[in-house]
This record gives C-alpha cells, sequence and structure tokens, in this order.
C-alpha cells in the first residue's frame, strides 16, 4: 500500500492527513495555529505531526506500507524551482523562507510544495466536484479570496506561479484598499474579513436588526454570524451577502467570458454561506455572461468542503511517486 501526508497550512490553523492511493484518510490531525509564536515553532508543530503519521502508517506500523512523499500546501506565493515562500500576508515572517528543504531535511521524505489554494483545486479536481472534467477553477472564500485554475488535469501555475489570483481582479472602482495595495479587489467585497466590514458598518446604522441586537449580546462578529442572521430574515444581513453575491458575479462573469472552462467552484468558510449570496451571484452572473447566458457552464460549491486542500496536498506527492 502506497500513502502520501498531505499538508494544509493555514494562518490560523494547521490540518495534516495520512491519505492513500484511493483518497481513503488513514487518519487526519488538526491544532490551530499560532503564527505569533514564530516561525520555527510553526514548522515544528507540522513535523510532530507528519511524524507521527509516518510512525503509525508507514513501514513501522505496516511492513506493507510505503510513503510516497509528502505534499503541502501553504498561502502565499511560491517559487517552485527553489521551493521558497516568497511572500505570504498570512504567515508574518516567512518571506523567501526555504520551506521545501527545511521540510525535507526535518523529515527525511521527498517534500512536494505549492500555493494552499492551488492544492485545493487540485484536491477537488481528484475527489471532488471536478472528477468529472479536465479542467476546472476553485474559488476559496476564507478570511480573503483565492484561486486555483485547473487545465487538463494539471495545476496551471502560469508565468510567475502566480496564475489564479482571483481575490485581486477588480469588481468595483471603489472601495476598501487591499492587501495587495489596489482598491476594488474581490477580495475586498467578498471574503470574511470584508463582511465583518461590511457588518460593523451597518450596525452602526441600524441598531434595530437581529445582527445588532446579537453583537449587543456579546456574539462575536463574524461572517457565520451575519449568515446566521440572514437566515433568520434580517434585512441587514441579506442585503451584505447579496452584495457578496452581486460582486461574486462580475468576478465569475470575467472568469468564464475569459478561459470558458466547464465548471466553476466555490469553496472556503463563506461559501457555506451559499442559499445567502447564490441567488444574487447567478442572477448577475446571466447578466454579464453571455457566455454562462449559452448555458452548459456549472457553477457549484465544494464536495471536498474544508478537506479539499488535505486531498490536493496528498494528490500531489502520489502523483509525484508514480512518475519519478
Amino acid at each position: 500500500m502506497r500513502f502520501a501526508i498531505g499538508v494544509d497550512l493555514g494562518g490560523t490553523s494547521l490540518r495534516v492527513a495520512a491519505v492513500d492511493e484511493s483518497g481513503r484518510v488513514l487518519e487526519r490531525l488538526s491544532s490551530p495555529v499560532k503564527t505569533l509564536a514564530g516561525r520555527d515553532r510553526v514548522i515544528e508543530q507540522l513535523c510532530e505531526s507528519a511524524q507521527v503519521l509516518i510512525a503509525k502508517h508507514g513501514a513501522s506500523g505496516n511492513p506493507e506500507a510505503t510513503l510516497a512523499g509528502i505534499g503541502a500546501g501553504v498561502p502565499g506565493i511560491i517559487h517552485r524551482e527553489t521551493g521558497q515562500l516568497r511572500r505570504s500576508p498570512n504567515l508574518p515572517g516567512w518571506e523567501n523562507f526555504p520551506v521545501r528543504d527545511e521540510l525535507e531535511r526535518r523529515l527525511g521524505a521527498r517534500v512536494h510544495l505549492d500555493n494552499d489554494a492551488n492544492l485545493a483545486a487540485l484536491g477537488e479536481k481528484w475527489l471532488g466536484a471536478g472528477r468529472d472534467v479536465d479542467s476546472m477553477c476553485l474559488i476559496t472564500l476564507g478570511t480573503g479570496v483565492g484561486g486555483g485554475l485547473i487545465l487538463d488535469g494539471k495545476i496551471w501555475h502560469g508565468f510567475l506561479g502566480m496564475a489564479g489570483e482571483v481575490g485581486h481582479v477588480m469588481v468595483s472602482e471603489s472601495g476598501s484598499q487591499c492587501g495587495c495595495v489596489s482598491t476594488g479587489c474581490l477580495e475586498t467585497k467578498a471574503s470574511a474579513t470584508a463582511i465583518v466590514r461590511k457588518a460593523r458598518a451597518a450596525i452602526q446604522s441600524s441598531s434595530d436588526s437581529l445582527l445588532s441586537k446579537a453583537v449587543v449580546s456579546g456574539e462575536p462578529l463574524t461572517a457565520a454570524l451575519v449568515f446566521r442572521c440572514a437566515q433568520e430574515g434580517d434585512d441587514v444581513a441579506r442585503r451584505i451577502y447579496a452584495s457578496v453575491g452581486k460582486y461574486l458575479g462580475i468576478a465569475l462573469a470575467g472568469l468564464v467570458n475569459t478561459l470558458n472552462l466547464p465548471l466553476y467552484v466555490l469553496g472556503g468558510g463563506v461559501a457555506e454561506a451559499w442559499d445567502a449570496y447564490a441567488p444574487a451571484m447567478f442572477k448577475q452572473l446571466q447578466r454579464s455572461s453571455y457566455i454562462y447566458a449559452e448555458g452548459g457552464t456549472r457553477v457549484v460549491q465544494s464536495q471536498l468542503r474544508g478537506e479539499a486542500g488535505l486531498f490536493g496536498a496528498a494528490h500531489l506527492a502520489l502523483v509525484a511517486a508514480q512518475t519519478s
């Protein structure tokens, strides 16, 4: 039996899993990440989890098991040839850090590194909504907005390795400044951060809304709270998610018109609020993309939810072992 270790490292959480060639999860470990504790502590935490799974499911625990390698997804810009993380807004202090070499040194195994959204797209292609297509686009809606492209079954990295930066597609001429220093980016309109910012502003002018009352009662202001209030009929919360849907529709229309892919998948925590934003999204998409209006193009919610990155990371290592 051949298996791989999949790693999904985010700005707030770490997930590590042992996955076999059929996509069966042998075991998964999850833990919060304290990036303020420093880069070395996070790397140590990652390696400790991987070592536990390798020892338990590798040759020492199962004589018939073979470790194919380790796939790791991290947020940010990856230099694929050197395995360096060039820059990551969610991992302060990691600039130009040789993540791949450091993991290989500590774990004594081959490590394959890629952007976390790229690997989520690969996972969705392997075992999720993209199983029946050769090409697709995944948009991740979380703290920020990311994206990954699969073309003819493979990750499309682009010229500088930065393909799929959907969060920085401009969807408005105005708005808050983005982390990329531009304004009007999708990330400033449809991320969890954007939803909380819109909700905070709305509360100040609508003190009698369900959302405002929930926050006054002590509930943390999160995108999930805004969604719950929208489900309960709060007009303020509904308008916030309708705005999210509108800007997603604008971005998707540009992607559909440019790429003409058969499938676009929405994943990440904010994507769970599908019922709140999807009607406005499809209305805008129908209006803005004549290609979408022709029919056949699918826009769907992720099937793997938060597990897509783990599966994609493991699959990356498994495929590399088969071809080496």
